[in-house]
């Protein structure tokens, strides 16, 4: 391979298998229904200096962070479609919210008032989104019961504070990827709840332009829940919220994680591998060392446990994973040499080694395993089936 950047170890991530998820979601979708596409955590941790701007131009029509350095990053990057924060963001910050055109989750009465005041002295208003807790246990007015009246009554009060405007109302399903929901009632009675309010609140005359439930899994699974707006995440990205999920959409895994090998050698009966000699070889064997620890995101969980891909074929971890460096037994692999490149997770031209199936070996899900890529792994984009960019964190300077 003809490399254009360091060949040490790499996040190799594929916009056209972005563009394609992005097109089977949208067919999914009920004419007149919007998409909030979630790039919060670095898109992810594919890179969203390279994944908003080509969301933007497919034609998501919101975006959803964490908070407003996410947001802000994303108006730097010139998005100037609506943002949405789904976090907290401190009250004093209301006008730089105003100023940028940043829309923010309210979720309880004090956070209202103080964001309200700081508005008002500020003389800016702000654009709300109302979120309801209507079983996830975390952020949102709680509202549990059908009896319940006090996240309507707080409510009503929020949207006479001045310095507020009320856009959008919205809740967040635990369960819709069916863990620990197999039958889908609970996510039933969140929609139902939700929709509680929704009701309860029009009938006062207060009503929003945007009523979103939707995350990844119910995007793919809930269509009468749609409402105005779904917010997919993980999906966009080509992997599946859950293994219940498995092979519902035609969804293809964006990022493939490559290293190479940077030393062979045997190791005798009796040779120990690694930080507290955890293994111990027992006769004859090849072994190789590969670029890449835990402070690239690859975690000592693998220790003993895991394995990698070369040529197609696996090669076990043996010893623990360092904080640069991982030996992994190549005996039955042959004529393995220095610079061969390694596959971690995703597909070569070899094999695939799915995301999932690597997060499974490190007791975690896709989701993390994909946000904890460590920054020093410079993400190197393809498109058309050509390099299209890369994006270093540590040194942007070509070596």
């Amino acid at each position: 391979m003809n490399y254009t950047f360091l060949p040490r170890t790499w996040a190799r991530i594929d916009l056209d298998a972005l563009t394609h998820n992005y097109q089977v979601i949208r067919k999914r979708l009920h004419p007149g229904t919007r998409m909030m596409a979630v790039v919060k955590a670095d898109a992810y941790g594919h890179g969203v200096k390279y994944v908003a701007p080509l969301l933007d131009r497919l034609g998501a029509e919101q975006f959803a962070v964490s908070n407003i350095e996410e947001a802000m990053q994303l108006r730097a990057l010139s998005i100037k479609k609506p943002i949405l924060i789904l976090g907290y963001t401190p009250p004093y910050l209301a006008k730089t919210l105003a100023q940028h055109e940043i829309s923010q989750t309210v979720f309880d009465s004090e956070y209202a008032a103080a964001l309200s005041r700081h508005a008002a002295a500020d003389g800016v208003t702000v654009r709300m989104h109302i979120k309801i807790d209507t079983g996830m246990g975390r952020l949102g007015f709680i509202h549990h019961d059908l009896q319940d009246c006090d996240a309507i009554e707080q409510i009503r009060s929020i949207c006479k504070l001045p310095g507020l405007a009320r856009e959008g109302i919205f809740t967040h399903f635990a369960s819709s990827d069916l863990d620990g929901d197999q039958d889908g009632s609970f996510t039933r009675r969140q929609f139902d709840l939700f929709c509680d309010v929704i009701d309860r609140l029009k009938q006062d005359g207060i009503t929003f332009c945007l009523r979103h439930c939707c995350n990844s899994a119910a995007t793919l699974r809930n269509p009468e829940m749609q409402l105005d707006m779904v917010r997919p995440g993980i999906i966009l990205y080509g992997m599946e919220p859950s293994s219940a999920l498995r092979n519902v959409a035609d969804l293809r895994p964006a990022m493939t994680l490559q290293s190479v090998i940077s030393m062979v050698k045997d190791l005798h009966p009796g040779d120990s591998v690694s930080y507290g000699r955890t293994y111990t070889a027992q006769h004859e064997i090849r072994a190789a060392t590969i670029p890449i620890g835990y402070a690239d995101g690859y975690p000592r969980s693998l220790s003993n446990n895991g394995y990698i891909l070369i040529r197609g074929q696996k090669a076990p971890i043996i010893g623990r994973v360092c904080m640069d460096q991982t030996v992994v037994d190549v005996t039955g692999i042959p004529k393995v040499k220095e610079g061969d490149e390694v596959l971690l997770f995703g597909s070569d031209a070899n094999g695939t080694l799915p995301v999932e199936e690597y997060s499974a070996l490190c007791g975690t899900v896709n989701y993390e395993t994909v946000c904890l890529v460590g920054k020093r792994v410079p993400r190197i984009y393809y498109e058309n089936g050509r390099q299209a960019g890369q994006l270093n964190y540590v040194y942007n300077a070509r070596l």
